[in-house]
């Protein structure tokens, strides 16, 4: 089971990171990317994928420290219809590892993007 939190130590101390944390951020800058309509929600025992509210979208992230002391995040995605998926995905993974990166002051090893469902937004 992976760390509840992220840990840095300064010259002044030591800093704890709680993983909630950086996916909420994670997840705030992953909705302002163009083509995402939010994090998908998967119910493994009835394979029913849907999107998430905004106050539970940490579900849909999953936030793990490599033995480097690297971050490494997962994302499952809902897209909207008629958009480029690879396109999408890089550029969500471009701009989450560097606002990612700035905010925590930790590096970000990979960035994994589960698009799990299309949707048509009016």
């Amino acid at each position: 089971m992976a760390p509840k939190g992220t840990s840095l130590n300064t010259h002044m101390g030591s800093i704890s990171i709680d993983n909630e944390v950086i996916a909420q951020y994670a997840g705030s800058v992953a909705n302002e990317c163009f083509g995402i309509v939010g994090m998908a929600g998967v119910n493994m025992k009835e394979g029913i994928i849907g999107l998430l509210k905004k106050e539970s979208m940490t579900k849909g992230i999953g936030i793990m420290l490599t033995p480097e002391n690297k971050l490494s995040i997962e994302f499952h995605v809902i897209v909207s219809y008629g958009v480029n998926i690879l396109t999408v995905a890089n550029n969500l993974i471009d701009s989450v590892k560097y606002k990612v990166e700035k905010f925590t002051g930790l590096d970000v090893a990979n960035i994994s993007v589960f698009v799990e469902g299309v949707r048509i937004i009016d």
